[in-house]
């Protein structure tokens, strides 16, 4: 009996095991784009700011007196990458201790699990972007369609607007930005270089991303107003440089091609902001006129 009983536990282990692989194994990205994975040579973007993404997925890393923060991981496939960038710049991988998010897409997220995995980082997110984080995607009001398209992943601390995060000398205020998804968001902060102070935003630019009218999104009934509300508070922000979610959203390679001299001058370009702001808004405005 006992033998028959050892040989059940170890049944259930087996399957228990197998379906979690399977459930591993269900992860899949609905499309990715070249240059999302494209390598791109990492650089310092103004003090204690790096620049540690691919191509066009942004990604970031913020140094502290106490260890590091990164923002965004990238698709699964750019881990390696990422962690290359970061360590090409000389600092080491294990020195993460906090994961940031703009917002819960798989190609902002992929890497998100096993970064998190990889150097015990706490994970801060939005509330509104937790619950799609934990479930891979698949709650996501637009891409959830697709299943799950990321590993999923607890977040270690809920985060609400204007609430800030610490680490060592560095103090980020994650800005709420809903509209793209429920949890969307900014962050806002000080780096400082021999020269000067900066006033940094990595900002999440609020494209919409549905062809539905607003109206018809019953997974998120408050998306138009969502919207509206971002698009006003982005509008009034006070910053000297910002960068984006994806690098073609701030014009990067126009700003920086690999090997030049670190010049944060090149980031400080409110009229580039303010046009990407004005040209989003007529697509929302254009929306609304479906209505």
């Amino acid at each position: 009996m006992r033998q028959y009983s050892r040989y059940i536990i170890l049944l259930l282990a087996f399957f228990a095991g197998s379906s979690s692989t399977i459930s591993a194994q269900k992860v899949t990205e609905p499309k990715t784009k070249e240059e999302w994975s494209r390598p791109y040579e990492p650089f310092r973007i103004a003090g204690n700011l790096y620049y540690v993404g691919t191509y066009d997925l942004g990604s970031y890393l913020i140094t502290t007196t106490k260890g590091n923060i990164l923002i965004n991981t990238g698709l699964a496939a750019s881990v390696p990458q990422i962690k290359h960038n970061v360590e090409k710049l000389g600092f080491k991988f294990n020195d993460i201790k906090i994961l940031l998010i703009t917002h819960a897409h798989y190609d902002h997220v992929g890497g998100l699990a096993e970064i998190k995995k990889m150097t015990k980082a706490k994970l801060l997110v939005n509330e509104n972007d937790a619950p799609v984080l934990a479930d891979g995607g698949m709650s996501d009001y637009a891409l959830g369609i697709y299943g799950r398209s990321f590993a999923p992943v607890k977040a270690d601390r809920l985060l609400h607007d204007h609430d800030t995060i610490n680490l060592g000398n560095m103090h980020l205020v994650m800005l709420h930005h809903p509209g793209h998804t429920k949890g969307s968001c900014s962050y806002l902060f000080d780096v400082k270089d021999e020269k000067r102070t900066y006033r940094v935003l990595i900002a999440n630019m609020p494209s919409i991303i549905i062809e539905k009218k607003f109206s018809k999104e019953t997974a998120y009934p408050n998306i138009a107003n969502d919207y509206a509300y971002t698009l006003s508070h982005m509008k009034k922000l006070s910053f000297d440089i910002w960068v984006a979610s994806h690098a073609s959203q701030f014009n990067l390679h126009n700003k920086h091609h690999p090997g030049d001299a670190y010049n944060p001058d090149a980031f400080m370009d409110r009229k580039g902001y303010d046009e990407e702001l004005n040209d989003l808004q007529k697509q929302y405005d254009q929306k609304m006129e479906e209505e």
